[in-house]
């Protein structure tokens, strides 16, 4: 028999400090990529979250929210956290910076320190579900909890050529 997957303490912590209660999805499987993540959720792609982390110089990380199986634009990314070049964290790096694996990053529960950048069409949601801590959690989320929370910067930072990853 397994047991269910539970939500990392510090984001439970974090969501209670900030006033908002968690709306957890537990499908039963893991979901570390959008189209399981749908799958599983019965939800449409622009419904599900991609929180990714890229790293930078000197030990710089950038968090990168947008919907679905938009790819994100790393110069425009850059650009908008007036930081230099940026290439996709390794999945260690990831859990550095974020506390979280790889695969269940949460869009809240970040550490402060992170620049995060919201993408502008997916900051025009009023809700999606994202990374619930643990690759077989989904978090269900206000994108305006998400932007407050983390301060975030809203930019155009998916690559423009409509292809998917």
């Amino acid at each position: 028999m397994s047991q269910k997957p539970v939500a990392p303490s510090q984001l439970l912590a974090y969501l209670e400090y900030h006033g908002i209660e968690p709306a957890f999805v537990a499908p039963g499987v893991p979901m570390p990529t959008v189209s399981l993540a749908t799958e599983a959720a019965g939800v449409p792609e622009d419904q599900i979250l991609k929180t990714l982390v890229f790293s930078g110089e000197d030990g710089l990380f950038v968090v990168a929210i947008t919907s679905g199986n938009d790819r994100i634009d790393r110069d425009r990314l850059a650009m908008a956290a007036g930081v230099g070049r940026l290439r996709t964290a390794a999945a260690a790096d990831v859990f550095r910076a974020t506390g979280f694996l790889a695969g269940g990053v949460a869009p809240l529960g970040l550490p402060p320190d992170l620049i995060v950048v919201v993408d502008r069409s997916t900051a025009e949601l009023d809700s999606a579900y994202g990374g619930g801590g643990d690759e077989a959690l989904l978090l269900r989320v206000r994108l305006a909890d998400v932007i407050r929370c983390n301060t975030a910067i809203i930019a155009d930072i998916r690559e423009q050529t409509g292809s998917a990853a």
